[in-house]
């Protein structure tokens, strides 16, 4: 009787955090990336689904500052341990060390540009180092420029305001009344591109929440142009 040379091994399953109704799902232990115009907005959101504190790492030599009175409309200030590094190369060492040191449930970053692919591995690590050595199973968000495109991320995720009737929507249907979000999940290692419309809500704390406001949608392939030849008259 043969046997085989190898045998696939099934890793366990990590644990999610859910923070849009199932549809928005982050894996802890690991780094996902947050982009788009209202990035910030995103990762409060993701904030107010955890417990305890967060740690928000920023570049202390920008102006735009975390805002208390704004940040109260999502989620308890008080909750924040703001970092402020003054050179630029400090920014990922201190998401390493707080991931590594597994005691808080969230690692917030904003860096001025894409990290390299050997960056984003070593948060990896030290996400799964914190949750072995640590008291909780960390999760890692960096906040980046534009559109992101960092290397090597579990997830991509671009969130844009969609709040007044002028604002293009391309093939994005417009949600009538109040404050209008576009999700849209650009990569995860899981799950296909996607993206939804969102509105505001109020929790039970009257703080302001994102939820859907129709079913997600996925990109479908475009069909391609039979020839010329080949083509009904």
């Amino acid at each position: 009787m043969e046997h085989p040379l190898l045998t696939r091994h099934q890793r366990p399953a990590r644990p999610q955090l859910e923070v849009l109704a199932g549809q928005m799902t982050l894996a802890r232990g690991r780094v996902h990336e947050l982009c788009g115009t209202a990035r910030q907005t995103l990762a409060t959101q993701v904030a107010a689904c955890t417990q305890g504190p967060v740690i928000w790492i920023a570049p202390g030599w920008e102006t735009d500052r975390l805002h208390g009175a704004g940040m109260c409309q999502h989620i308890d200030p008080g909750r924040l341990i703001l970092c402020q590094p003054d050179r630029a190369e400090d920014l990922l060492w201190c998401m390493e060390e707080a991931l590594r040191a597994g005691a808080v449930m969230l690692v917030v970053c904003t860096l001025p540009a894409l990290p390299g692919l050997t960056a984003i591995r070593r948060l990896h690590l030290a996400a799964e180092t914190g949750g072995k050595e640590g008291k909780t199973l960390p999760l890692g968000l960096i906040l980046t420029p534009d559109s992101g495109g960092a290397p090597g991320v579990e997830s991509r995720w671009q969130l844009d305001a969609r709040h007044g009737p002028d604002q293009p929507d391309g093939d994005v249907r417009q949600v009538e009344g109040g404050s209008n979000w576009h999700l849209a999940r650009l990569r995860a290692r899981t799950a296909p591109p996607a993206h939804w419309d969102l509105t505001e809500s109020q929790d039970a704390d009257g703080r302001i929440r994102l939820v859907p406001s129709m079913q997600p949608q996925t990109r479908a392939p475009k069909r391609a142009t039979p020839p010329a030849h080949m083509q009904p008259l």
